[in-house]
C-alpha cells in the first residue's frame, strides 16, 4: 500500500528513501489502495525521471525536510498494511444500513420484559452489529489514509517550492501559510450588481484565476440560472451554493476541487453539472437528490466509486460521463437510469459490469474502452440493450462476446481493437460491425440447433425406452390374462412368483 507514483510522485520518491521502506519487491497478494494489482507487469518506478525533472530532490537538506514532513504517513502505512484491503462502497453502505437496523432492533429488545431467549437474541444481534461496524471502521481508516497521502503530497510540494525559491525549509507551518486572497474585481462587481437589485440569469467567470469565492457570492445570486466557474484554481465550494435555488447549469470543470459540498444536493432544479478535470475522490451521496439532472460529467478525476443509490434517484439522467477515473465497479442501481442515452466509462479499472446494465433500454452510446486487463468479460444481459447504436470495447482483455450479442440489432458502430478475442475470430472482426453481428447471429442459431438436436435425441431415446417398456408390459398382461382365463392349465411358476 505504498503511495502510487502516478498520483503521489514526490511522496512516493521520498518514502522510497526511508530506511524502513526503500525499494522492495511487492508480493503478489499485496493490495495498493490507489491502484489494484493487475496481471500486466508493473511499470518501472519513475524516481529517476522525477529527480531529473525536479533536481532539488537530490539536495540532502530538501530530502531530510521532506522525510520529517511525512513521518506520519510512514507510521500510518504500517497500520493500513495490517488491516487489509478497503471494502467496496456498496458493501460499506450495506454495513451502515445493517448497523442502523440492528441498533433499532436492540433498542426494541431492551424494552421487552425478561424472557427465555432474550439474552441470546441480544448477544447475537450485538455480535452481528460488531461485524458490520468493523466494515465501516475499515473503510474510515482507508479513507483517512488516502486523505493523509493527499495532504502529505501537498506539504511536499510546498517544501519543494520553498527550496526552488531559496527560502527556509523549516518555516512552513500548518495551513501552508496561505495568504488572504484579495477579492477578484469581477466577483466584486457581480456581487455589487446583484446587491443593487439587478437580476442576472447567467454568470460567466472562466479563466479568472479564482482561488476562492466568498459565501456571500452565492447568497446574492438567487436568480442565476447558469453559472460558469470553469478553468480556475478553486479548491472548495462553499455550502452557501445551496442558495442558488433556480440554478439549472453549473460548470466547475478544470479546477482543483477534492470534494463537493453536501449542500449541492439542494439544487433541485439543476439539469447540467460539469465537475470534470478536478481532483475529486468521491461524489457526495447528496448528489442523488438532484433529480432534475439530465447531464453529469465527472470525468478526469480520481473517483473510486459512485454513490450506491445514484441510479434509483437520477432517473432523468440522459448523459453520464465518468471516464478517466479509478472506478472498479458500477453500482447495481445504474440499471434504474431508464432515461440514460450515453454512458462513457472509458479509462477506468472496471472489473466487470452489473447484470442490471441490460435494463438501460434507451442507452444508445456505451464506451468501455481502456479498462485494460481488468475488464475480461461482458454480462449476458448486454444483449438487452435494444437501443444501443455505438459500443467501444477497445483496449481490454475480452476473449469472447456473449451469445446475446446477436440481439443488438441497432448497433452500427463497434470497436473491438486490442482485445484477445477468440469469439468472434479476428478475421470476422476486421470485416466490421455487420460481419460481427452476422457471425454472432449464426453462432446463436447453431447453438439453438445443437440444443434442439440434443433435445430431440433425448426424446427419441426416451420414446424408445417407453416403447420397449410398453411392449414388455403388454406381453406380461397377455400372459397374465391367459393364465387367469385357463383354470385347467398347469400352473406357471414364473407368474406365480410375480403374484
Amino acid at each position: 500500500m505504498d503511495p502510487n507514483p502516478n498520483n503521489f510522485p514526490i511522496l512516493s520518491y521520498v518514502m522510497s528513501k526511508l530506511p524502513s521502506m526503500g525499494p522492495r519487491r511487492v508480493a503478489e497478494d499485496d493490495f495498493d489502495i490507489e491502484q489494484p494489482p493487475v496481471s500486466s507487469p508493473k511499470p518501472q518506478e519513475p524516481h529517476f525521471e522525477l529527480s531529473e525533472r525536479m533536481p532539488h530532490l537530490t539536495d540532502p537538506k530538501v530530502v531530510s525536510a521532506m522525510r520529517t514532513a511525512v513521518a506520519d504517513v510512514s507510521k500510518a502505512r504500517s497500520a493500513v498494511l495490517a488491516i487489509g484491503e478497503r471494502p467496496d462502497h456498496e458493501t460499506v453502505d450495506i454495513a451502515k444500513a445493517k448497523v442502523s437496523e440492528l441498533t433499532a432492533y436492540l433498542e426494541q429488545l431492551a424494552l421487552l420484559p425478561p424472557a427465555v431467549g432474550k439474552d441470546a437474541a441480544t448477544r447475537t444481534a450485538e455480535d452481528e452489529m460488531q461485524t458490520y461496524k468493523a466494515v465501516v471502521e475499515l473503510d474510515k481508516m482507508h479513507m483517512s489514509y488516502d486523505r493523509m497521502l493527499r495532504e502529505a503530497e501537498h506539504r511536499l510540494e510546498k517544501i519543494y517550492e520553498a527550496a526552488v525559491a531559496g527560502g527556509d525549509l523549516g518555516v512552513l507551518e500548518e495551513g501552508d501559510q496561505e495568504v488572504a486572497e484579495e477579492l477578484n474585481e469581477d466577483v466584486e462587481r457581480i456581487m455589487g450588481e446583484a446587491a443593487s437589485g439587478k437580476l442576472m440569469d447567467r454568470v460567466d467567470l472562466p479563466e479568472k484565476q479564482l482561488r476562492m469565492l466568498p459565501e456571500a457570492f452565492f447568497t446574492t445570486l438567487t436568480s442565476v440560472l447558469v453559472l460558469n466557474l470553469s478553468n480556475n484554481l478553486l479548491k472548495a465550494v462553499p455550502d452557501s451554493i445551496s442558495g442558488l435555488e433556480k440554478l439549472e447549469e453549473l460548470d466547475l470543470s478544470s479546477n482543483l476541487l477534492e470534494s463537493l459540498p453536501d449542500s449541492i444536493g439542494l439544487l433541485f432544479n439543476l439539469k447540467s453539472l460539469n465537475v470534470s478535470r478536478n481532483k475529486l475522490v468521491a461524489l457526495p451521496d447528496s448528489i442523488c437528490h438532484c433529480r432534475s439532472l439530465v447531464e453529469l460529467d465527472a470525468g478526469f478525476n480520481q473517483l473510486a466509486y459512485l454513490p450506491t443509490n445514484i441510479g434509483y434517484e437520477l432517473v432523468n439522467l440522459r448523459k453520464l460521463s465518468i471516464n478517466l477515473n479509478k472506478l472498479r465497479s458500477l453500482p447495481t442501481s445504474i440499471g434504474e437510469m431508464k432515461s440514460l442515452q450515453l454512458l462513457d466509462a472509458h479509462f477506468n479499472e472496471l472489473r466487470g459490469l452489473p447484470l442490471t446494465i441490460g435494463k438501460l433500454i434507451n442507452l444508445e452510446v456505451l464506451n468501455l474502452a481502456s479498462n485494460f486487463s481488468d475488464l475480461s468479460e461482458l454480462p449476458y444481459t448486454i444483449g438487452d440493450l435494444i437501443s444501443l447504436k455505438e459500443l467501444d470495447l477497445s483496449n481490454n482483455q475480452i476473449h469472447e462476446l456473449p451469445d446475446s450479442f446477436s440481439h443488438l440489432e441497432n448497433l452500427t458502430k463497434l470497436n473491438l481493437d486490442l482485445n484477445p478475442l477468440a469469439i468472434p475470430p479476428k478475421e470476422v472482426v476486421s470485416e466490421g460491425v455487420e460481419a460481427v453481428k452476422a457471425y454472432m447471429v449464426k453462432r446463436r442459431l447453431d447453438l439453438l440447433m445443437e440444443e434442439e438436436r440434443k433435445r430431440t435425441s433425448e426424446e427419441e431415446t426416451q420414446q424408445s425406452l417407453l416403447t420397449r417398456s410398453t411392449s414388455w408390459l403388454n406381453k406380461a398382461v397377455t400372459n397374465v390374462s391367459g393364465y387367469l382365463s385357463s383354470p385347467k392349465s398347469k400352473a406357471d411358476p414364473y407368474l406365480d412368483q410375480q403374484f
